[in-house]
């Protein structure tokens, strides 16, 4: 006999109060009631306030851990140039709108060109907004300048550099900064590639981000860590014509022995195998592929091996390191957080090997 929805609630709330925390699917079990609906009741429940998710598991929500926060706003810039961009941060902003919803923040957020000056406009828009700390993916590629990067220090607010890591000596490099560590995710896809026997890999990147500067920069180093003859880098410029090009350019690759590559980003390395057949060469018989940003590499024809940056993490670790220096102010020492990325092992590598 099926249970009423008002009746299923009271009891998952029951369990929940007397349990402190509850996996999902522990909860359909003790209930012997479809997970599917439990997930949509333990949804309406938190809407109410009445319960809190998080990562598969649901709980009774501290009323005092929440108090400590209720009054901060926090506002989040983050960058958009294209398409990928957007879906990368997409995940930033959701793993950021998470924990300021957990912390009983309120999270506001700036969207910023990759033109001079965009930054410091959308910041003091966020500022007028009655943000308390800031957290920036600023733009560091129009400009080499490192007296551009001052205004940064002068903000009136707590301010934490996300995705982003300032070179030392600089004055930004006194900013809090949570990132991803894209030069062990580099390392991760070639050590992957040279356990399945490969002694040549091939990049192929963009140069218009920072994390493709930090690509590049991995890849050198990661070939020389595991004694990788390094190639010389195909470059991404223009997004309408490089799938194209850069396909020609790892024909001519395998034409020369390399029978890997790794290609930044995953908007151009998933138009790749396609245009490789049409040249005669198939993924991963002729090369083996692997993409960087795991956005949407999973998709492809076939599934692509991804280099899968923690975005969401990356987000979340943002909003508690503004939340800790908002709370303690300069007894916090200064963070340089940075998260490790995975890989992703899927159909276009071949044979399984050692990640």
């Amino acid at each position: 006999m099926s249970i009423a929805a008002d009746e299923r609630r009271t009891r998952i709330l029951e369990i929940v109060r007397k349990l402190g925390t509850v996996r999902v699917a522990d909860l359909a079990a003790r209930l012997d009631i479809p997970a599917v609906t439990v997930r949509r009741d333990v949804a309406t429940l938190a809407e109410t306030g009445l319960l809190r998710r998080s990562h598969g598991s649901v709980s009774v929500p501290d009323e005092r851990a929440g108090a400590e926060t209720d009054a901060r706003t926090l506002g989040l810039i983050v960058p958009t140039v294209s398409h990928t961009i957007s879906q990368y941060f997409d995940e930033v902003i959701a793993g950021a709108r998470a924990a300021a919803a957990d912390a009983g923040a309120h999270l506001v957020l700036g969207i910023s060109s990759y033109d001079p000056g965009a930054d410091r406009g959308q910041a003091e828009q966020l500022l007028k907004s009655g943000a308390e700390g800031l957290m920036l993916t600023p733009n560091w590629m129009s400009t080499s300048n490192p007296d551009d990067r001052l205004w940064l220090n002068e903000l009136p607010v707590p301010t934490v550099l996300v995705e982003r890591r300032a070179p030392v000596g600089t004055a930004a490099a006194e900013l809090d900064s949570v990132s991803s560590d894209h030069q062990h995710g580099v390392l991760l896809a070639l050590r992957h590639l040279a356990a399945l026997g490969h002694d040549t890999v091939v990049l192929a990147a963009r140069r218009d981000t920072w994390t493709a500067l930090q690509v590049r920069s991995g890849y050198a180093e990661g070939c020389a860590t595991l004694g990788l003859t390094p190639q010389p880098v195909i470059d991404i410029d223009d997004p309408a014509t490089a799938p194209e090009r850069v396909a020609g350019r790892l024909a001519e690759a395998v034409g020369r022995g390399v029978r890997a590559a790794l290609v930044h980003n995953d908007q151009d390395a998933i138009q790749l195998p396609a245009l490789l057949r049409a040249r005669g060469l198939s993924v991963p018989e002729g090369l083996a592929l692997i993409s960087y940003d795991d956005v949407f590499a999973a998709l492809g024809a076939p599934p692509l091996t991804a280099v899968a940056p923690p975005k969401r993490a990356v987000g979340a670790a943002a909003v508690d390191l503004l939340l800790r220096r908002l709370r303690q102010g300069a007894a916090l020492p200064v963070h340089r957080v940075e998260l490790l990325p995975e890989l992703k092992v899927r159909a276009s590598c071949g044979r399984a090997g050692t990640a």
